[in-house]
């Protein structure tokens, strides 16, 4: 609950800097327990990991969150407020009525509901005032339009909500009066006096008793305005509930005002031209010569562009002037609303004509659909994405789920419902890339199929959502493949070459990685920048630009069309797979290469975004012939840089090298012995003693007649985890030297690090200290940052076994903040166990009870069995003994659980070492 106050805290301070006692105040409401400062960093380190990482600004003097003001619902609905007042003062009351409506429609209750009301004193009543005003406005704006019988309703509700309001009676006995009920407007009078003097013992107002006095003399001026006809223009009406999309209409409609053309650029099926006609419709009040749509979609030859969009504004011009010209003659005056839709097979000649009548027409906007932008200057252009998908934004609504339903309803009303909430509807929608097109025709098969059936047949999606919509005019069938087959038919010939060879990438890729995959044989290196930009302004490619580097990323259903082409040639699929997977093994031996230095953790972050295309270069080694080898190598270098580890997969590392290696059975003999070292030592760390003894067995039969470094190491590691001898010291001591013989730095760190652990459990002090330093030594020369987080542990480690626990908690939060830096996944499952053990040495067993809780549940969420690591669990069962003993074993399993109960081990961990460091601190 305190993370949503401190969300709340800072939104409603957003692009502004709190101070930190000014947030610890607010959050805990003036009650804030000790190390309340250290919590809130953790607190915010955890919301960054929730949102974006850039939202939220560390300042000396505190924090802030920097959000777009499209962003937050009070900042979109004060603008409104802002724009319908000015709109009413200006004398337009329809345009007024419809921004003051689409301001109060951002309301969904009560401010801040779900949250302590004291906490928030200062900022709920003047949310609720702000809404109360623009109610008032909203009411004048109607009354202005001559609407007083639509307003009657809302406004009996809004005297019985607020009787204490007096504007809202003066605005029920106009409505009364202007619907020729002059009696029930002065018996609302009555009534509200009445209740001013025993409530309040005052009599009405200024504006009450001259709006009573003016109802008693008839004023003239209070006659109903004539109710406004219909706008001009010749939208169609919609035939289907319209879903979402809340923020992209605030967003046009703010662009709309800020630039004469816009444009909607998106994947085909994404729901643009449905968009822009709910946009256009909502503007439809601020133009007065009304919002006209020329559907360009049935349109085939440029040069009668512009007599479509003549015809389309009802001129009947016979003479023989140009029709370009006619139009903008005709809109020269005229304050209207153009909306272009489908130009993406006429993009030039569309741009041109936009320019034109934009030059012609002060008073013109156009709102325009295309697949890619004009172009032009003063263009501003919004790329329309898929539906929100489950999970998205938290626990806002799923816009794809609500669609999902909404079709199903009238699909197949008797299941619909299951279809809300589900879990194969939820991953539906996720693998059709919340694409309304395709959410709208897997609906249609819900009348024959589940959803679960759905899914198994998904990887033929676009058979299975072929079904056409009967009587569409354009040249194409609204079918997924006839959409997307369209969107390829647009591009070039090098640019659809280009897309067939990107499908093979799984997820994203960087530019890098899309020059050494996709050139030759029609593409050179040169060319694929400027055919990657084609692309994204094609709306077949989106780039996504994270941590500095843009990756760019083909949608699923884009892809599986883009591999579907390039399988229709068997040669050049098999060709671009194998480019691919020489690429992917070419970076993991460069990352090897470079491990153990300051590119340590960016390569890791890397990895980490390759992941999916790091599966797809292992699975094509394991099924393709002779490249088994390939794939073995590839899981080695990824084991070498602590790939398994940092990602907290180590499952999978032992998956990859156990299944490529057994494939291979001419696999070099060096090779077979580090996948087996490799596969030892992942066994080793999850504490999986059977494997680790047989892959321990086969290292040690594979180095017999030669200690190989590996074999050494291996050897070492075993005696270390697995029956704690303090002869593995020596052993890993020499491994360490023959790894650094033989050149490969990485491997004698990682040794480097396991002596010195070693050392720690099982050697006398002097030992364990000399080791310990020289790993910080080693850390700190090579500049390596996940390096640098272990020997910061290590040292804590050391504290603990062989000097002062107390000192012990300055390094282990050093090294817990440094993991958490790095998101280093795999660190915190050892340190938080760590921190448990001092902090039980220190005598505060239940705070150490529920540290080990939270340590289980880590353990737990990485699959690691602490039982088979010797010298780890005898600490273990020390540390938990002695707490059992002290505590009671009731008490002890209550503390455990609420430990292992914490959604947050690493905040734990990180308030109770503030909690213990406090001179004012008791068991608890």
């Amino acid at each position: 609950m305190r993370l949503r106050v401190l969300l709340a805290v800072l939104l409603t301070h957003a692009g502004g800097i709190l101070p930190v006692d000014t947030i610890v105040d607010r959050v805990w409401g003036g009650n804030a327990p000790a190390g309340a400062r250290n919590t809130l960093q953790n607190y915010v380190l955890r919301l960054r990991r929730a949102l974006d990482p850039g939202l939220i600004r560390t300042h000396r003097r505190g924090y802030g969150i920097d959000v777009e003001p499209s962003a937050l619902d009070t900042h979109r609905f004060a603008a409104l407020a802002r724009q319908g007042g000015a709109a009413l003062e200006a004398g337009d009351p329809e345009r007024a009525a419809a921004l003051l409506r689409e301001g109060l429609a951002l309301w969904r209750g009560d401010p801040l509901s779900d949250l302590p009301s004291e906490l928030f004193q200062d900022v709920i009543p003047g949310l609720v005032e702000q809404r109360t005003q623009v109610l008032e406005l909203c009411i004048e704006a109607d009354l202005r339009r001559g609407r007083p019988g639509d307003v009657l309703p809302e406004l009996r509700a809004l005297t019985e909500r607020h009787p204490l309001c007096e504007r809202f009676w003066a605005q029920r006995m106009l409505a009364l009066y202007q619907t020729g009920r002059q009696g029930e407007a002065l018996a609302c009078y009555r009534e509200v006096a009445t209740l001013l003097a025993e409530e309040l013992g005052v009599d009405p107002g200024d504006e009450l008793r001259a709006m009573h006095q003016r109802i008693l003399n008839a004023a003239p001026e209070l006659v109903a305005a004539p109710a406004r006809t219909r706008t001009a223009g010749n939208l169609p009406a919609e035939t289907t509930t319209f879903i979402g999309r809340e923020s992209q209409l605030a967003r046009i409609h703010r662009l709309l005002e800020l630039s004469r053309l816009v444009t909607l650029t998106g994947v085909g099926g994404v729901g643009k031209t449905r968009l822009a006609l709910r946009a256009a419709r909502q503007a439809a009040p601020g133009f007065g010569d009304g919002v006209w749509l020329a559907d360009l979609a049935p349109l085939s030859e440029p040069d009668l562009l512009d007599r479509a969009v003549a015809d389309a504004l009802g001129l009947r011009d016979q003479s023989a002037r140009p029709a370009a010209e006619v139009v903008a003659e005709h809109l020269r005056d005229r304050s209207a609303l153009l909306v272009l839709d489908n130009c993406e097979h006429l993009v030039e000649d569309a741009a041109a004509l936009s320019l034109r009548l934009l030059r012609a027409a002060p008073g013109l906007r156009i709102l325009a659909t295309s697949r890619e932008r004009f172009g032009v200057p003063g263009e501003h252009v919004l790329l329309v994405p898929g539906l929100s998908l489950p999970g998205q934004h938290g626990a806002a609504p799923s816009e794809a789920l609500r669609l999902l339903a909404d079709r199903a309803a009238a699909c197949a009303p008797a299941s619909s419902q299951a279809y809300a909430d589900s879990a194969p509807a939820a991953e539906l929608c996720r693998r059709l890339d919340g694409i309304p097109l395709a959410i709208e025709l897997a609906a249609v098969r819900l009348t024959s199929l589940t959803v679960e059936q759905i899914l198994e047949r998904l990887e033929d999606r676009f058979r299975l959502l072929a079904a056409p919509r009967r009587g569409t005019p354009h040249r194409y069938q609204h079918t997924l493949r006839g959409v997307i087959g369209w969107s390829y038919e647009l591009c070039t010939s090098t640019e659809r070459l280009l897309w067939r060879r990107l499908s093979v990438f799984a997820g994203t890729c960087e530019l890098e990685a899309a020059e050494a995959v996709c050139t030759g044989d029609g593409i050179a290196p040169g060319d694929v920048l400027d055919l990657l930009t084609g692309l994204v302004d094609k709306s077949i490619v989106v780039a996504e630009h994270t941590g500095g580097t843009a990756r760019y990323r083909l949608l699923e259903t884009i892809r599986q069309y883009g591999m579907s082409r390039l399988e229709e040639d068997t040669a050049e699929a098999t060709g671009v797979r194998l480019r691919h997977n020489d690429h992917y093994h070419r970076m993991t031996v460069r990352a090897a290469t470079e491990w153990c230095g300051p590119a340590e953790v960016p390569w890791l972050l890397r990895l980490r975004a390759e992941v999916p295309n790091i599966r797809a270069a292992l699975e094509l080694c394991r099924t393709h012939p002779g490249r088994a080898a390939v794939g073995v190598e590839i899981a080695i270098n990824l084991t070498r840089t602590r790939f398994w580890f940092f990602g907290c997969t180590p499952s999978e590392g032992r998956h990859w090298l156990e299944s490529l290696a057994g494939a291979q059975s001419d696999l070099p003999d060096d090779a077979r012995a580090l996948a087996t070292a490799m596969k030892a030592w992942i066994a080793l760390c999850q504490g999986d003693r059977p494997a680790a003894r047989r892959f321990a067995e086969h290292c040690r039969t594979a180095g017999a007649h030669s200690a190989t470094a590996p074999a050494l190491y291996i050897e070492g590691a075993y005696d270390f985890l697995v029956h704690g001898s303090p002869g593995c010291v020596e052993r890993l001591a020499l491994a360490r030297d023959g790894f650094r013989a033989a050149g490969l730095t990485g491997d004698a760190h990682m040794t480097t690090m396991l002596w010195a652990m070693a050392a720690a459990f099982l050697s006398p002090r002097e030992t364990a200290w000399h080791a310990c330093r020289a790993y910080v030594t080693e850390a700190e020369a090579y500049g390596a940052e996940w390096a640098r987080s272990w020997a910061t542990w290590c040292t804590g480690l050391t504290e603990v076994l062989h000097g002062d626990p107390a000192r012990a908690l300055g390094p282990l939060r050093d090294a817990l903040g440094r993991q958490q830096a790095i998101d280093n996944s795999w660190g915190p499952v050892w340190t938080v166990e760590t921190i448990a053990w001092a902090v039980g040495a220190l005598g505060h067993h239940g705070r150490a009870a529920r540290l080990l809780g939270a340590a289980d549940r880590l353990r737990r969420d990485t699959g690691v069995a602490l039982i088979g690591l010797h010298p780890f669990y005898t600490v273990h069962t020390r540390t938990e003994s002695l707490a059992r003993d002290r505590l009671g074993p009731e008490a002890y399993s209550r503390k455990w659980n609420r430990g292992a109960a914490a959604d947050d081990g690493i905040a734990l961990a990180l308030t109770l070492i503030d909690e213990v460091s406090s001179p004012d601190v008791t068991e608890e």
